[in-house]
């Protein structure tokens, strides 16, 4: 798995991305945390599941069911403003972490289409370094090549992407401001 830190930096990008206004703060917060929240199945370990279970590592947390169920739940509840951008903000943010899972090069892969298919899929390539699973097996040398895979396959291209597209945005509303036309 990537670190919990770089799962943050699809809905961070995802939010920079779609532009002011569109993702509120609380939103962002929870799109963060959703990010984040599939690793949750960890805990499991402690409990004795499996790895390979369906509830074990990379398992129906990591899928597009959960994730759905998750965006659904937290709109149902909270009730957000923009409520379909939220949710399909929401879902993007859960989703992304399997999808960053699958291109790692360790572990069992990520089970995307669980409860359909219990089966978990690695990406045709797999460039970033799997991290270690617990801080102390973090604090390594192990960790630091983890860290480092991290920047060049998820921050920087996230970066770029996200650069490119505020500059397309600027660019569109200055034409709209040089042309008199409504933002």
């Amino acid at each position: 798995m990537p670190t919990i830190m770089s799962h943050a930096a699809v809905p961070i990008a995802g939010a920079l991305m779609l532009g002011r206004g569109r993702i509120s703060v609380p939103v962002l917060v929870t799109g963060i945390a959703f990010a984040m929240l599939p690793d949750a199945d960890v805990i499991g370990f402690r409990f004795g599941v499996d790895y390979a279970d369906s509830w074990g590592h990379r398992g129906a947390t990591h899928s597009f069911v959960f994730a759905a169920a998750a965006a659904l739940l937290a709109i149902a509840v909270w009730r957000p403003r923009k409520y379909w951008i939220a949710a399909a903000y929401l879902f993007i943010a859960m989703a992304s972490h399997g999808l960053l899972d699958m291109l790692t090069n360790g572990g069992l892969g990520a089970a995307l289409f669980w409860p359909f298919d219990h089966n978990r899929y690695f990406a045709s390539i797999t460039p970033i370094a799997v991290s270690p699973i617990g801080i102390d097996n973090f604090i390594s040398e192990r960790g630091f090549r983890v860290l480092v895979s991290e920047v060049i396959w998820i921050w920087t291209p996230l970066s770029v992407l996200t650069g490119a597209v505020l500059i397309v945005q600027g660019r569109k509303r200055n034409w709209r401001q040089q042309n008199g036309m409504a933002q």
